[in-house]
């Protein structure tokens, strides 16, 4: 009986060896790193398109727009034509001005904002002159300086931005440079140089660009056109609405 016994036990004895040899065997990965799939790169966003600022979305030939050009050789057309929704403006002035009701409401936020940051105030010199108006006041400076002289300093009748309705004149209050490129350098010139364009407004004539606008530089002439336009041209770098625009330059009269 002793045989069946030893061998039985030499069976067990293999088997539990054989089972501690698979025991400790090392695990293996049944995903090998070389089969895992890669995950997809995540994807970039699509940077949002910078908003093309829109020269056409209004009219630079009707003289009803905020755009319209108006120069030596881009007269009104009709020229005796009459600004509409013309309002009082409520600031200190020399001439009662008149303006539209967009262009004076903006007048009257920017003399205030002046005001209330620096103590001193403006006041407008001229505002808004009729086709008969303008008239008068170019054949007053025909007979001061002559006509060639007259050309550089006022329009000619039907050539006025003041006819628009959105050019205004200002100067200083006390009176201090009027109408005189000396205002440049006056608290009220330099304070509208750097911010005007905020309400909407531009200096129409600079200085060193006569043979573009056809006029002297004139730091008291703004003209309204707009707080988008306004804000595009400044960012821009513009210094004359002819050059934004695109348009030929204008120092003279066609005839």
């Amino acid at each position: 009986m002793q045989k069946p016994v030893k061998a039985l036990l030499a069976v067990t004895l293999s088997l539990l060896v054989t089972a501690s040899v698979v025991s400790c065997a090392p695990e293996r990965d049944p995903f090998p790193a070389s089969s895992t799939p890669a995950a997809a790169p995540a994807e970039s966003p699509s940077p949002t398109p910078t908003p093309t600022f829109d020269k056409t979305a209004q009219s630079i030939d009707d003289p009803n727009s905020y755009w319209v050009i108006v120069n030596k050789l881009r007269p009104l057309n009709p020229a005796d034509f009459t600004a509409p929704d013309l309002v009082d403006v409520p600031v200190p002035y020399v001439y009662a001005p008149k303006l539209r009701a967009e262009a004076s409401a903006a007048v009257v936020q920017m003399f205030a904002d002046f005001t209330a940051e620096t103590g001193l105030q403006m006041q407008s010199q001229s505002a808004y002159r009729s086709y008969s108006a303008q008239v008068s006041t170019y054949n007053n400076w025909v007979s001061q300086l002559g006509q060639e002289g007259a050309d550089l300093t006022s329009a000619r009748p039907g050539h006025s931005e003041h006819q628009t309705g959105l050019a205004i004149d200002i100067s200083a209050l006390p009176a201090a440079c009027s109408l005189d490129q000396c205002f440049a350098d006056t608290p009220q010139g330099q304070w509208l140089a750097a911010n005007a364009w905020k309400y909407g407004f531009v200096l129409r004539y600079p200085d060193g660009y006569t043979a573009i606008t056809g006029y002297e530089f004139e730091p008291w002439h703004y003209r309204y056109v707009g707080l988008d336009l306004a804000k595009e041209y400044h960012d821009t770098g513009a210094t004359t609405l002819e050059e934004f625009f695109g348009l030929p330059a204008a120092p003279t009269y066609a005839g």
